[in-house]
């Protein structure tokens, strides 16, 4: 009849090494800022008042962002010390053998995190996790402040980008922004000058992708779908948009993307979700 997962099985391991890779890529658009601000061009001239803000706004940015980084990994998503055994028989439940338990709809086995994720969107390559129920909503904040802060950075170091790409030729300039590492290993520019263009260039896609990224999923929000949902066209959990925003950011869902740590319960338990059948039925 199936059993309930044990929390901390030796089955499961989470994916180190997509998170490794990620801070070390963070470590060094770190060092490469302060080089700039404090070895190099230096930040932008500004006024007190503008450069306060703008500190303001780092710290803000910063906050969220590690704030939220935070609260995505210790927020476990699976059904690990969930008791499922027996709660669903003949409601649409499906029976995972990798798992060996029933799990409910809109669960789904990952096979990187070797375990059943409840209401599960997607796996994070990024991070090593997977996105589901209990951190869908520092993943949403997650991508917002990344942009911000991604594009901040980019601001920051453009002056000093700027300055490097006038001194060159045209055709050095697009070959340097396109293609750094081939300009590094054929000597037409130093380490430092790589450094700067690679981390630019890494920023600028970064904040595109996340800006991308927040896009599909603020989308996928508003119909209540999760990404397997809508590759599948199922619109079954649509409840209208501000339900849909209720149900997965919680009560306080327009003051949840300000603070990281702001008390916003999620209605449910992830393993029940009301459905639009229910909704139409309830109504009449």
């Amino acid at each position: 009849m199936g059993q309930p997962w044990a929390a901390g099985s030796a089955d499961w391991a989470p994916a180190r090494l997509p998170l490794v890779l990620t801070a070390l890529w963070a470590a060094a658009v770190g060092l490469e800022l302060a080089y700039v601000l404090v070895l190099g061009p230096g930040p932008p001239p500004l006024g007190p008042l503008a450069r306060a803000l703008q500190l303001a706004l780092a710290a803000f940015q910063l906050l969220n962002l590690l704030g939220n980084v935070g609260l995505f990994l210790r927020s476990d998503p699976s059904i690990r010390g969930v008791m499922l055994a027996g709660r669903g028989l003949g409601q649409g439940w499906a029976y995972c053998y990798q798992c060996q338990s029933q799990v409910p709809p809109r669960s789904g086995h990952c096979s990187a995190c070797r375990v059943c994720i409840l209401r599960r969107d997607h796996h994070c390559r990024l991070l090593g996790r997977c996105v589901g129920f209990g951190n869908y909503r520092p993943f949403l904040c997650l991508l917002l402040h990344a942009a911000g802060v991604l594009l901040h950075i980019s601001v920051l170091l453009g002056p000093a980008l700027s300055a490097l790409l006038r001194a060159h030729t045209p055709l050095h300039m697009a070959a340097l922004l396109l293609l750094p590492w081939l300009m590094l290993l054929t000597g037409r520019v130093s380490l430092a000058q790589f450094a700067l263009a690679f981390v630019t260039d890494t920023c600028v896609a970064g904040a595109l992708l996340c800006g991308a990224g927040l896009l599909f999923h603020g989308m996928l929000l508003l119909r209540g779908q999760t990404t397997w949902e809508w590759a599948r066209g199922q619109h079954s959990y649509d409840l209208g948009p501000c339900h849909n925003l209720q149900a997965a950011l919680g009560p306080r869902w327009a003051l949840v993307w300000l603070w990281p740590f702001l008390a916003s319960p999620l209605p449910g338990d992830g393993i029940t979700f009301q459905t639009t059948a229910d909704v139409g039925h309830t109504a009449s």
